[in-house]
């Protein structure tokens, strides 16, 4: 690669880093191009991109996009995603299926950088829709909860106005 060919990708990658909330570096060593091919598809499924670049240009990009990274070691894989949680799920699962490969190095999450333990945590959140149906659920529980209240007072009122009714209808007759 001639000097701008290596320019052009680092500002494209720079580009990418930009608008992209989440960036995780991963080790990929051990992974056959059969794999790779896997969870780079996986990956394009779910609009996340996996880049592949020497150390030096990738510290480039990230420091030219204004964030400070850390100096990268050994073969580096970027996942660079606009879904944090999407993204960490899937090189989470990815790695349960293959021999825990790729590793995940550390990252960056909103212009700060994250260590390992806080790329598994995100793995573990919920989806989105999953928070959503949460959020809807629990909001929604408080107000049938105060339904069902009103609800047994009307009923509660109006046994007391049919109560009130017999009594004055049978001390009629």
């Amino acid at each position: 690669m001639n000097r701008t060919e290596k320019e052009q990708l680092v500002a494209e990658l720079k580009d990418k880093i930009k608008s992209a909330p989440a960036l995780y570096y991963t080790d990929f060593t051990g992974l056959n191009v059969k794999r790779m091919t896997d969870l780079r598809r996986r990956m394009r499924k779910a609009n996340v991109e996996y880049v592949v670049i020497k150390n030096t240009l990738a510290l480039r990009a990230v420091n030219e996009s204004g964030l400070v990274a850390e100096r990268l070691r050994g073969p580096t894989g970027l996942v660079v995603a606009k879904d944090p949680v999407a993204a960490a799920k899937l090189l989470q699962d990815f790695a349960k299926e293959n021999d825990q490969k790729p590793t995940v190095k550390g990252g960056m999450l909103e212009g700060k950088a994250i260590a390992v333990a806080q790329v598994k945590q995100l793995a573990s959140m919920p989806s989105r829709e999953q928070m959503l149906a949460q959020l809807g659920a629990g909001l929604q529980s408080p107000m049938a909860a105060f339904v069902g209240a009103v609800n047994g007072l009307f009923y509660m009122f109006a046994g007391a106005l049919d109560a009130l009714h017999q009594q004055r209808g049978g001390s009629a007759a």
